[in-house]
C-alpha cells in the first residue's frame, strides 16, 4: 500500500489503497514508518533532498481503517499512541524539507499526517475536520493543538461539536495550510515547488525548519528569535552553499547549492 520512490533528490511517498480511500491500519502505518525511516537514510546519504507525500485516487487519505475492528476489541492507545505518535514526530523531525498534495478526504490520522508535514497544498475541494462527534469519540494526531494554534479555540470546538467540514479554500483562507488549487493542477504544481526547493539550500532550509518548531514549542519572543536566528546565520556563513549564494550574487548568476 505504501510506495517509496527516490529520484532527482526527492523522496515521494505514495499511500496507494484508493479502493478504501488510503485509510491505515496497522500494518500500513508500519509499512508508512518504514518509508521515513528509508527516505531519512537516503537524506543522511545525500540522496534526498526534499520529500512529497501523496495519494492515489479520489482522496488522499480517510483516516484509520477500521475494517475488522470491533469497539470491544479496539485499543485506542495502542493505535495512536504506539504507531501513530511516533510517526508523526518522525514526519515533523525529517532531515529535509516535507511536502503534501492533499485532495478529497484528509481526516482523523490522515488529517494528522498532514499536519506533521512542513507544507501542504490542498485541492479546493479537499475535505478537512473532526467528524468523530458522529462516533463518539475526538479529534486525534494532534488535530486539537494544531487547530487551536492555527484556527483559535472557538472554531475549533465549532468544528468539533458540529463535525462540519472545511474545504480546502476555507482550509487556507483560516490559515491551516498553505495554498488551494483546483484539483486537476495539485500534483503538477506541487511537484514543480518540491523539485525547485530540493535544488535550493537545504542545509538553510532545514536550519529554518528547526527555528521555526522552536519559536513555537518554546514561544520565544522577538529578541530570543532573533539571537537565535544570529546564531544559525553565523553557523551556516561558514558552509559552502553559503559561499557559493554569495558569490554567484555578486557574479549575478544563478548558485548551484549542494545542500
Amino acid at each position: 500500500m505504501i510506495e517509496l520512490s527516490i529520484a532527482g533528490g526527492i523522496a515521494e511517498i505514495v499511500l496507494n489503497a484508493p479502493q478504501k480511500l488510503n485509510s491505515l491500519n496497522e500494518e500500513a502505518l508500519a509499512e508508512l514508518d518504514r518509508a521515513y525511516d528509508d527516505a531519512a537514510a537516503a537524506a543522511a546519504r545525500g540522496e534526498v533532498r526534499a520529500l512529497l507525500l501523496r495519494g492515489e485516487g479520489r482522496a488522499f487519505c480517510a483516516g484509520r481503517d477500521i475494517a475488522g475492528v470491533t469497539p470491544e476489541s479496539d485499543d485506542a492507545q495502542a493505535y495512536l499512541g504506539g504507531l501513530v505518535e511516533p510517526l508523526l514526530k518522525k514526519m515533523a523531525a525529517f532531515p529535509a524539507p516535507t511536502f503534501a498534495a492533499a485532495h478529497g478526504a484528509c481526516l482523523g490520522v490522515g488529517l494528522g499526517l498532514l499536519l506533521a508535514t512542513d507544507v501542504v497544498y490542498v485541492a479546493e475541494n479537499a475535505k478537512f475536520g473532526s467528524p468523530f462527534a458522529k462516533l463518539g469519540a475526538t479529534l486525534d494526531s494532534g488535530g486539537h493543538w494544531y487547530f487551536t494554534e492555527r484556527l483559535g479555540m472557538h472554531r475549533t470546538l465549532d468544528l468539533i461539536y458540529t463535525a462540519d467540514l472545511m474545504d480546502g479554500s476555507e482550509a487556507v483562507a483560516q490559515g491551516l495550510f498553505s495554498r488551494a488549487m483546483p484539483d486537476d493542477s495539485l500534483l503538477s504544481v506541487t511537484r514543480a515547488i518540491v523539485e525547485r526547493v530540493a535544488t535550493g539550500a537545504t542545509g538553510a532550509f532545514n536550519a529554518s525548519k528547526e527555528l521555526v518548531a522552536h519559536i513555537r514549542d518554546q514561544r520565544l519572543g522577538l529578541w530570543a528569535s532573533m539571537a537565535e536566528e544570529n546564531t544559525e546565520q553565523a553557523r551556516l556563513c561558514k558552509s559552502e552553499d553559503y559561499a557559493e549564494g554569495f558569490r554567484a550574487f555578486q557574479e549575478k548568476r544563478a548558485p548551484v547549492f549542494k545542500g
